[in-house]
């Protein structure tokens, strides 16, 4: 009797401990960075040996680093639709540059993430590149965030420093501007730092800030290419890459500003641009760090959950490409961090993750209102404990019926017309053997084919840019018949 006794007032006085507690504790605020076009070339991922990310990286080691996140497409409008949505590109039928979400009927009136913290009494601030520029009209922009702050766009030179063959303005790479004042991304942190400072005091509030680097153009001033000491180091490549791929994997790329690599061989531009690459990167983090310091200069910094992310990679020759648009890992690898309550810290996670896992995660963290109806799955359990084995696949798509099936070990490519890779990621991180024709890995191709997405919607009407489909039994890039012997390599 006394051992009970005992144990009923260690209860009480446990609940006495913990109820107050709860019942006063304020939901926790969040801190969304969004970043656009890294890929794995971040110091914690070790992607690059001359990455220069401290900031990332002590952002890392404070939090979980999930080190096999991927995106749901190579491409900045699916991807962040996605994202934000909680709805599979092949869900929804998003797959290129153009519509946005709220001009897709599958979409139109779906609650995306801010909106859901909104409803559950949330101020929402957004600046920089969140959603995809222009994807959301002007008109609805209050809508989505209670404050839609600003998106300043790249500077330009008054002439491009590299005329690659599209020689759009904004595929260029070098030393600009000046003064890092006048990047967008300065301006983004600005508003970023501003936001954090004026937030609503009674009320938790969910700040996304959207940097561009290290998106082409690839500017950032001298110093942060001083950062990154010439020789650079090339990535690795292999000339006969794509001889045991298939030829349709050209038509995810077919006709892109993005220059081949055999362009930038021939001019001399494959090490200035993956220099270019790593300064801007290396600048961007900069402006990460001075968010994070506004931040941690505030009461709530102990109560603010971070996220980072990137919507998709980039490849720097690897495949004989630059740009995104593939299903490689050099394309759909990217960074995705969580740190502050709930998460423990100095944890990296190998298993796979999604960026659609965000927005469940997120609901978890600040114990939001479920939703019903969202794809992705919360990466909870992992926070907690990262070797925590996960149920399902990254699944990434691009255009109708291309997919991957990326797992702890093995990437599993199918496209549109049949044709498959398989890659051993221990043996071969490089995917410089495709092993989809051994019929040794018959029973692993089975096996990843499963979590092949059983919707593939059409394009939605109005699809445009970057866009990949089939009429009247041809193939199109663009609404440009593809034709072979078109090809540039």
């Amino acid at each position: 009797m006394k051992i009970i006794r005992v144990f009923f007032v260690a209860l009480a006085a446990a609940v006495q401990l913990v109820v107050p507690v709860a019942a006063t504790a304020a939901p926790p605020n969040v801190l969304m960075i969004a970043i656009d076009d890294l890929n794995d070339w971040v110091g914690c991922l070790h992607g690059h040996p001359q990455a220069y990310t401290p900031n990332m990286d002590a952002l890392a080691a404070r939090g979980t680093l999930f080190a096999n996140a991927h995106c749901q497409a190579p491409l900045c409008n699916p991807s962040r639709a996605s994202l934000l949505t909680g709805l599979r590109p092949s869900t929804t039928g998003i797959y290129a540059l153009q519509p946005g979400i709220r001009a897709v009927e599958a979409t139109r009136n779906v609650v995306t993430l801010p909106q859901h913290f909104r409803a559950n009494g949330y101020w929402a601030y957004g600046c920089g590149k969140v959603f995809h520029d222009g994807s959301i009209p002007p008109a609805l922009h209050t809508n989505e965030f209670n404050v839609w702050g600003p998106a300043p766009g790249m500077p330009l030179p008054k002439t491009k420093f590299v005329h690659t063959p599209s020689d759009i303005r904004a595929m260029d790479w070098g030393v600009f501007p000046p003064d890092d004042r006048e990047q967008a991304d300065w301006k983004i942190a600005d508003a970023a730092i501003g936001a954090i400072a004026s937030a609503p005091p009674d009320k938790p509030f969910f700040i996304a800030c959207g940097f561009r680097l290290p998106h082409v153009p690839c500017f950032a001033s001298q110093p942060w290419f001083d950062k990154i000491p010439e020789p650079v180091t090339l990535p690795p490549w292999l000339k006969n890459d794509r001889d045991d791929v298939p030829f349709f994997s050209w038509y995810l790329h077919w006709k892109l500003p993005e220059p081949r690599l055999s362009w930038l061989q021939k001019n001399n531009q494959w090490q200035p641009l993956v220099r270019a690459y790593l300064a801007s990167t290396a600048f961007m983090d900069s402006q990460l760090g001075r968010v994070l310091a506004a931040l941690a200069a505030t009461p709530r910094a102990s109560n603010t959950v971070i996220v980072l992310w990137s919507d998709n990679g980039w490849h720097l020759g690897e495949k004989g490409i630059t740009g995104k648009n593939s299903l490689w890992e050099r394309s759909t690898h990217e960074p995705l961090i969580f740190a502050g309550p709930g998460v423990k810290p100095g944890q990296v996670c190998r298993q796979p993750a999604e960026l659609l896992d965000i927005y469940p995660t997120l609901i978890e963290l600040c114990s939001l209102s479920t939703r019903d109806g969202l794809e992705g799955i919360s990466v909870g359990p992992q926070l907690r404990d990262a070797a925590t084995a996960r149920e399902r696949p990254a699944i990434t798509t691009h255009n109708q019926g291309n997919h991957s099936i990326r797992s702890l070990r093995w990437r599993y490519i199918r496209y549109a017309d049949g044709s498959e890779e398989l890659y051993d990621e221990e043996k071969d991180p490089n995917e410089w053997t495709n092993l989809a024709r051994d019929p040794a890995h018959a029973d692993v191709i089975r096996e990843m084919s499963k979590w092949l997405p059983a919707k593939n919607a059409p394009p939605v009407p109005g699809s445009a840019a970057r866009l990949l489909d089939k009429r009247d039994g041809k193939w199109f890039w663009e609404d440009k018949p593809i034709r072979d012997e078109d090809l540039e390599t």
